[in-house]
């Protein structure tokens, strides 16, 4: 059975638009791989760790390649347990809207707290190793724009390149994107067509 973790960084819920595409590609891989274990995190109702000075301490002692020692032990908690969260899942799909060209801070937050040396990257002499290879990744995003391939807004978008980026460092760059977009730049019916678009696209994967 593949596990499944869904990343839900959108606050609108049932009014967002993300979240319709993303529902549309989790059938399709219940559809595709006959049962998953589906695991939802969302960002902005999960109770994230904040990177205080002894976290960070903690970030620094592993990049030095110590152990956690000292008042890092217990403060890393919570931050291991979203790492092996995260670690455990076959397949990670991440429903974000775009926000100032970018992500939400949220999810930033997020990002911020599991990325972390020793346990999703290591340094070697020949440069960084990404320790999470091997997980299928589908980005589901919605803009206001249209910031798609080939369009003058194209260099404006942030999550692609940025989340690339990421999930690279990892070891992870089997990541499909799959975008809704112009959405308020759009009338109402034409916002209904682009995620209809989307959708559509959902269906002709592999």
């Amino acid at each position: 059975m593949k596990k499944v973790l869904h990343i839900v960084a959108s606050p609108r819920v049932a009014q967002s638009r993300t979240l319709r595409i993303a529902g549309e590609l989790i059938a399709r891989l219940k559809k595709t791989h006959g049962e998953i274990a589906l695991d939802t995190l969302d960002v902005f109702t999960e109770k994230l760790p904040e990177m205080n000075i002894t976290r960070v301490n903690g970030k620094y002692m592993l990049m030095s390649g110590q152990e956690l020692s000292g008042d890092a032990i217990g403060a890393w908690e919570e931050i291991k347990t979203h790492i092996a969260r995260f670690l455990a899942a076959d397949i990670i799909v991440i429903s974000t809207p775009m926000w100032n060209f970018g992500i939400p801070y949220k999810l930033k937050h997020y990002i911020d707290i599991v990325w972390q040396p020793g346990f999703m990257f290591k340094y070697t002499e020949t440069g960084p190793v990404g320790l999470a290879a091997g997980r299928k990744v589908y980005v589901v995003s919605t803009r206001g724009g249209d910031y798609s391939a080939g369009t003058p807004a194209e260099p404006f978008d942030q999550i692609t390149p940025y989340l690339k980026t990421v999930l690279g460092w990892a070891g992870m760059t089997d990541v499909t994107f799959i975008s809704g977009q112009p959405m308020d730049a759009n009338s109402e019916e034409g916002r209904e067509a682009k995620i209809k678009e989307a959708i559509a696209t959902i269906d002709k994967l592999g």
